[in-house]
């Protein structure tokens, strides 16, 4: 099986640039699932109902949010019926939405996604470990589903290879979101996990972690509060991660960077 997954898109530029690509990927990477982050997706805060239409109509299969869940009120009736798009499994019981869905394809095979959200240096949250092993006692590659990807969103680079490490063997692919900076560190685990410490943003990189230089900087600076943060809207990059999967068995045998337009280097897996 060949999937993407695509890191934060942030604002309008990361926005346009998944509804051009998502559909191009698909045919050239020949991909059987497409994943997304699209938290920031919203002038970098939150995602709106038609944004995650507009996605799901280019080509996405799953999104994911994260710790901008909620910043769209409008989101949450939307969430609650739409079994595609999740929030952090670990938020408490009773949260709208869900953490994880059961995803069939048209051939017959079925992704399960799920995203779990760290607690270092983030809001206070139940056990990702806890609950996302729970998920795991009832899932199990090659028996109730063909792959797993697990979508960690966290800020610690420690936490999320912690996170990878422990599920090591036992789901399709780890890879963390949140950071909004590509990392180097696409590798196969010990046990046959995919994993790569932060997916990226799909934005623009002429910024602040995706937003307009001159107000981030200005609040780092003064250490007072300033106008709202703007995207910036340059030409973005898409980032993302490759993983293809062992049909027999769900583990990964390749994981490798998606690195499209913008001002990164290039990066594009050979098919």
């Amino acid at each position: 099986m060949r999937l993407l997954f695509l890191g934060d898109l942030l604002g309008r530029s990361g926005r346009e640039a998944a509804l051009k690509h998502i559909p191009e990927l698909r045919a050239s990477l020949k991909l059987d699932f497409v994943a997304v982050n699209a938290e920031n997706a919203s002038h970098g805060f939150g995602l709106g109902p038609d944004m995650a239409q507009a996605l799901f109509a280019a080509g996405a299969d799953a999104i994911t949010l994260g710790n901008h869940a909620w910043d769209r009120r409008e989101i949450i009736p939307y969430i609650a019926q739409e079994k595609r798009l999740l929030r952090p499994i670990n938020f408490p019981p009773g949260t709208p939405g869900q953490g994880s869905a059961l995803i069939p394809l048209a051939d017959g095979r079925k992704v399960l996604v799920a995203q779990a959200m760290g607690r270092l240096f983030m809001d206070a949250m139940d056990c990702p470990f806890r609950t996302t092993d729970e998920l795991l006692s009832r899932h199990k590659l090659g028996v109730t589903t063909h792959a797993i990807l697990l979508d960690i969103h966290a800020e610690a680079s420690s936490e999320k290879m912690a996170f990878a490490h422990a599920f090591d063997g036992r789901v399709s692919s780890v890879t963390g979101t949140h950071t909004h900076i590509p990392t180097a560190d696409h590798q196969i685990l010990p046990g046959g996990t995919a994993y790569a410490t932060d997916l990226g943003m799909c934005g623009d990189y002429d910024s602040v972690i995706g937003m307009q230089k001159e107000g981030a900087i200005g609040r780092i600076i003064r250490k007072m509060p300033g106008d709202r943060l703007t995207p910036a809207e340059g030409p973005a990059t898409l980032c993302g991660a490759f993983i293809e999967t062992n049909d027999a068995t769900g583990l990964a045998i390749r994981i490798e960077p998606v690195r499209l337009g913008g001002r990164l280097a290039q990066a594009m897996p050979k098919i």
